[in-house]
């Protein structure tokens, strides 16, 4: 899979951009740290930087936010069928493919 290329939304700024990676989610279609524990989703959010599949902060762990603050990994995207947006925690910017 070639590396993403996302743009910020709205005028944002995204200073984290160039930590981007070719990286397979370790998961398709569930966060493993919830089924772990017994745990539910809502959503599913992939970090652009190593692949980590965790939920989001609608669910009640909130494990791609756990991952961001126990890494430093800023960049997460939707893998939610049809979505094509992406996030950079550090910047608070919403991020959109470039070539979508």
């Amino acid at each position: 899979m070639p590396i993403p290329v996302y743009v910020p939304a709205n005028g944002g700024r995204c200073d984290h951009l160039h930590q981007l990676r070719e990286a397979e989610p370790d998961s398709a279609d569930e966060c493993r740290e919830c089924r772990a524990t017994g745990g539910r989703w809502l959503h599913l959010r992939e970090c652009l930087v190593c692949g980590h599949v965790g939920c989001c902060d609608n669910s009640q762990n909130r494990h791609a936010t756990a991952h961001w603050r126990a890494t430093g990994h800023p960049l997460i995207r939707s893998l939610e069928p049809g979505e094509v947006w992406a996030w950079c925690y550090p910047d608070e910017a919403m991020l959109l493919r470039a070539d979508c």
